[in-house]
């Protein structure tokens, strides 16, 4: 199939792909002779930009994926497990179908996602980061109390990545130039930035302590959640913003990994570091940058999830989000051994934590007995489960 046919059929599937996903949006369900119908956003504008950056984006998530047999075996199995997941939650209650509950699922898997896409990367490059968790719950902590403190909400969150990009730079430089491994320098990490972030305020700030101190910030900052996160001004959720925002986000990882020189660098250096390096290919340098992108990503992710909940706190924001980011890196295709891996595949592995979460909320409807405890402990089975099939099918390839 020609490179021209490939992005047209793609294209295609997106128009198709946002079509229903409106359709969804404008009818809602009908069940019981309630009538789910919502309207449309509050800003017209804003729905157009959000319905081309999702046709666009599928296209290029479509039109870059490079199709082998082990790629489509992973697609398989990830989607096999939403598949099952979706099944149950339908069985379990059929209310989980509203757009309602299906645009905060989706909403929570944009900032999944986000954050999931940037170390799938480093992992493809043979490295891991600990410490994104922490640095999620610190950027969300420091993005309230820049704006509490005068500074406008874009000029925050510009400064909040780059904060986060400067200490992907730090881990980079550390692992790279001191060479020590990235996981004993993003442990540390972990706790450094999470100590930091209880270090910046005494509160768990939120929307209502910035407009408290800078009430002159409110339409500034009700335009980003806007256009950021899809909610309105009264807190109501319009659209799942954030899930456009991170088909956008993994449309560019797309784009990097399978049709630049720079994605060819990552793969080779994950699959083979020595010859990477005979290939005249500066190591140190795209690992330095892939650390930067990944904690600038989790960064975005901590402004995100800033402007989509009430508060945030410096305790518990971003715990454990580095579990559900190799979880979603893991099950998606991501070899934890370095040189393979599908954008496409994070962007569904990242959707298994929204949906188990969901899963639980309306088991514990039904049964007394299941309560919030139980998601950590489903999610580590399924990575330990991810992990061995990841092993196995590695070790089929190699037997052959």
């Amino acid at each position: 199939m020609t490179e021209w046919k490939k992005f047209g059929l793609s294209t295609a599937a997106a128009v198709a792909f946002t079509a229903l996903f409106w359709g969804w949006w404008l009818t809602g369900q009908q069940r019981v002779g309630e009538d789910f119908a919502f309207k449309l956003p509050s800003d017209v504008p804003v729905a157009v930009v959000w319905t081309v950056v999702m046709v666009a984006a599928v296209a290029l998530l479509g039109g870059t994926f490079e199709y082998t047999r082990r790629s489509a075996v992973r697609l398989v199995g990830v989607g096999g497990l939403l598949t099952v997941l979706l099944v149950t939650l339908l069985s379990v209650n059929l209310n989980s179908a509203d757009a309602s509950n299906g645009f905060d699922v989706l909403n929570r898997h944009g900032v999944y996602g986000v954050i999931g896409l940037g170390v799938a990367v480093l992992i493809v490059t043979g490295e891991i980061d600990l410490s994104i968790g922490s640095v999620a719950g610190l950027s969300a902590v420091l993005f309230g109390v820049l704006m509490m403190r005068g500074i406008p909400p874009l000029p925050a969150a510009g400064l909040v990545v780059l904060v986060g990009a400067v200490i992907g730079l730090v881990n980079g430089l550390v692992v790279t130039g001191l060479r020590v491994q990235s996981f004993l320098v993003t442990l540390c990490g972990m706790f450094v930035y999470r100590g930091i972030a209880r270090s910046l305020t005494p509160i768990d700030p939120g929307i209502s302590e910035v407009l408290r101190d800078q009430p002159q910030m409110k339409e500034p900052l009700f335009d980003l959640r806007l256009w950021a996160c899809g909610k309105a001004a009264d807190g109501g959720l319009e659209f799942p913003a954030m899930f456009v925002v991170m088909l956008a986000v993994a449309a560019v990882v797309a784009v990097l990994l399978h049709r630049t020189a720079y994605g060819r660098y990552w793969y080779a250096i994950g699959y083979n570091e020595k010859a990477a390096v005979y290939a005249g290919v500066g190591v140190r340098v795209q690992r330095v940058a892939v650390f930067v992108g990944c904690s600038a990503l989790a960064a975005a992710a901590g402004a995100l999830w800033f402007l989509n909940r009430p508060s945030v706190s410096p305790v518990n924001t971003g715990v454990p989000w580095e579990l559900v980011a190799i979880t979603a890196a893991v099950l998606g295709g991501v070899s934890l051994k370095g040189g393979e891996g599908t954008a496409v595949g994070v962007v569904l592995g990242a959707l298994l934590q929204p949906l188990i979460s969901n899963l639980i909320t309306f088991l514990q409807d039904k049964y007394r007995w299941i309560n919030d405890s139980a998601e950590p402990w489903v999610m580590g089975l399924i990575l330990l489960f991810g992990t061995i099939a990841d092993e196995v099918i590695r070790r089929s390839k190699a037997g052959r």
